[in-house]
């Protein structure tokens, strides 16, 4: 007995070893062949295509030849697929090299987690973008307005909120926040204009609050902007067009090392308009940004990077219609010349990314802002004061500086994966002024209304799982936020020097499910619960008071990719918003806003069924009404029903192309009745263009049809100078006429 057992041991060691002898481990690294950044996620096919891995964050991939030779085919998104004949085992530790391409529809794949950054990847690449305003139309379902002359930040509308300028809606760039809190001019104000839109890389996105790494803010959704890490070349960029609008750009490539894995560029821009308005609206800007990275060694890489801006404009304001409709003004005049502002941002930031293993890695960033804001504005005209008129000034002047940590690593199971990522960090508003003055044609001081220093703190930290198995893939996660708000009011001299505090918590779980039937349909849903911090003179003065509201939503929707040429992207939402009490920066007066619920569809799809013939549409519904109001009372003011927004873009003739876009806003309720309502507008963009090797131009019409639309839109109670009551009708800022703006640029 003992000599058969003994027998079997040997046979079975000997087969082992034979197998192990036949099936040999190898691994090698996969690279970019531009920067020789390590690239993860790329799926690597072998034995003949009837195994897979992917690479990881060291861009670190293991295979198991069963027999040489042996063909592995390896493809990303944005990259050519490259297949690579393994001979021996001798090509173990080879470091590949992807070279780059821009990725089209067929290319997208609809159950990885970069799909929607894909997505506007490929609308980047087929409508390049030369202003802030041209890179949030590129976020799907992000509807946007402008009205004070180009210089404030873009009124946003997003999932039946209007959004004023970034109450519901989180935006970043490179993960360093630009929403402003307790911002003089309102709750979350983001001004984006100190980003140069041709360092643009990618558009991270996503819908509802449903994300540990996003929280204050992300009710409706979040953005971040990627910048790009190296430029390929260096360029030179002159526009200029109607209303004498002028554009200068350079991108200076000042390093570019591949071999010591350094980059190095330097990006400046100048703009000015005078705009289609009676009062010449000397509209200045100009900004400067800088980046610096590097891999110190294989497994740590480093980031640093510089922006600043400043501008200065003035405005026509928001008119009334009757004053248009009266002949008092025309639609280009303005019932308060004074209008306009100045502001100015700086910020400095610095990334480290240490990879501890293919499934391990530690990120963190630290990141300092100074922030200055100056806003005359006048939105009632004669209604409070009948001599002096309602001009009011907004001041904001504060230095921030925040950091943000997180780790991640991966398990792998026989039949699953696992990754579990934690991270946490602080964001701290040192606001040394924070004014709202009652003045006179800007030079006058009347009447100081607010004047407050403080100090608002927010800690954050979260914690998520992403386990994949099979067709499945379940991401639980939960975040925890604290705030702490220091206000010492100026303006009450009984007050003690350390002024008033408050302090707040907020707990958001999530949970979502996604479900890939195949490589054609994918299946999810997601929930969550989110919040918007409130400004700190209204959490300040209502102790006990609901100031930090919570957002309770959920997502159902699939993502079907039926052609290669086609995706289809439906979506069903909704979203409940907690009663809240606000502050209104333009009247300094704290109002109840009730609890409310939107649901809505979205339906976003990408087409291309030529190489050269590319179009997209984005459609979106959206119903938002206050719960506890009687029906018929219960609109949600300027809160969107229908957007739409969408483009065709043809390339032909080897280097031309012609593009045409589109955006549609209807009818919104500007009252709690809908008795007053705004109007809709379709309005319509066509492009020029024409690229040779390091050259090119293009052509912009904008307004192509000349239509006359309201741009921004709000019904105010306002009294004009002779008249004897006040009147609560429309008031809106004209969108632009027709016109022309042509450009060239030189690569070098």
């Amino acid at each position: 007995m003992n000599k058969i057992l003994i027998t079997f041991l040997v046979l079975l060691i000997s087969r082992v070893t034979f197998a192990q002898k036949n099936q040999t481990e190898s691994h090698s690294f996969l690279k970019d062949a531009d920067n020789k950044f390590p690239i993860s996620g790329a799926q690597i096919l072998y034995n003949h295509g009837n195994d897979h891995t992917h690479s990881g964050s060291d861009g670190l991939f293991k295979y198991h030849i069963q027999s040489f030779p042996d063909t592995l085919v390896i493809s990303h998104d944005g990259y050519d697929e490259l297949k690579w004949v393994v001979t021996n085992k001798g090509d173990e530790n080879k470091v590949v090299f992807l070279q780059h391409k821009p990725i089209e529809i067929s290319e997208v794949v609809i159950n990885h987690s970069s799909f929607l950054s894909a997505i506007t990847k490929v609308d980047l690449n087929k409508f390049p973008v030369n202003s802030a305003q041209d890179l949030l139309r590129k976020v799907p379902g992000l509807f946007i307005a402008q009205h004070a002359g180009g210089g404030k930040a873009e009124q946003l509308f997003l999932r039946g909120f209007d959004a004023d300028h970034g109450t519901d809606v989180s935006v970043n760039v490179d993960g360093m926040p630009v929403n402003i809190v307790s911002h003089a001019h309102g709750q979350g104000y983001s001004d984006l204009h100190f980003v140069i839109p041709e360092t643009v890389n990618n558009i991270d996105f996503g819908k509802g609050a449903y994300y540990t790494d996003r929280g204050d803010f992300c009710t409706a959704g979040y953005v971040d902007f990627q910048t790009y890490d190296r430029l390929k070349n260096s360029m030179i960029k002159l526009e200029g067009g109607s209303f004498n609008s002028k554009r200068i750009l350079g991108m200076f490539s000042i390093m570019d090392d591949p071999d010591n894995r350094k980059n190095f560029y330097v990006a400046t821009e100048y703009n000015y308009t005078d705009g289609p308005f009676d009062v010449k609206q000397n509209f200045n800007r100009f900004n400067m940004f800088a980046k610096y990275n590097q891999w110190l060694t294989d497994h740590d890489y480093f980031n640093v990077q510089f922006s600043t801006f400043n501008s200065s404009w003035n405005a026509s304001g928001q008119i009334p219609e009757r004053a248009v409709n009266e002949g008092i003004i025309d639609r280009w005049g303005s019932i308060d010349p004074t209008e306009g502002g100045s502001t100015s941002r700086t910020n400095f930031q610095m990334n480290y990314k240490h990879i501890i293993s293919s499934s391990e890695q530690i990120e963190a960033m630290a990141w300092y802002s100074n922030y200055n804001f100056n806003l005359y504005s006048d939105f009632t005209f004669y209604l409070k004061d009948k001599v002096n008129g309602d001009e009011i000034q907004q001041k904001d002047g504060r230095n921030i500086y925040g950091t943000e940590f997180k780790y991640a690593k991966s398990f792998f199971l026989s039949n699953a994966s696992l990754t579990w990522a934690s991270g946490g960090g602080f964001r701290n508003d040192d606001i040394g002024t924070l004014q709202l003055n009652h003045v006179y044609h800007r030079d006058l001081l009347l009447d100081k209304q607010v004047d407050v220093t403080g100090v608002e703190t927010n800690f954050h930290a979260y914690s998520e799982l992403m386990w994949k198995s099979g067709k499945w893939t379940v991401n639980p996660g939960l975040r925890l936020d604290h705030f702490i708000f220091n206000m010492h009011n100026l303006l009450d001299y009984t007050q003690l020097p350390s002024g008033q505090s408050s302090e707040g918590t907020k707990l958001s779980p999530k949970l979502n499910f996604w479900y890939a039937a195949n490589d054609k349909v994918t299946w999810f849903l997601k929930t969550g619960m989110g919040f918007h911090s409130n400004d700190m003179r209204v959490v300040v003065q209502q102790k006990g008071m609901n100031t930090m509201p919570y957002s309770l939503g959920g997502d159902f929707g699939l993502r079907l990719h039926p052609l290669k040429s086609l995706i289809i992207m439906p979506t069903f939402w909704y979203l409940f918003l907690q009663q809240e009490f606000v502050y209104v920066g333009d009247d300094a007066v704290i109002e109840p806003s009730g609890k409310s619920q939107r649901f809505g569809l979205d339906l976003g799809i990408r087409f291309q069924p030529l190489k050269n013939l590319y179009l997209n549409v984005d459609v979106n519904y959206s119903r938002a009404r206050f719960v506890d109001e009687p029906k018929g009372e219960d609109y949600v003011p300027l809160a969107p029903v229908i957007t739409s927004t969408g483009s065709v873009n043809w390339d032909f003739l080897n280097g031309f192309s012609v593009g045409l876009q589109y955006r549609y806003l209807g009818d919104r309720p500007g009252v709690e009745d809908n008795s007053i309502q705004t109007k809709a507008y379709f309005v319509n963009d066509l492009i020029f263009s024409y690229i040779h090797r390091k050259w090119g131009t293009n052509l912009q019409i904008n307004n192509l049809f000349n239509v006359k639309w309201n741009e921004a839109q709000f019904a105010t109670e306002t009294q004009l100078k002779n008249e004897v009551a006040p009147i609560t009708d429309m008031t809106f800022t004209p969108g632009l006429p027709f016109g022309i703006k042509m450009g060239v640029f030189y690569k070098f």
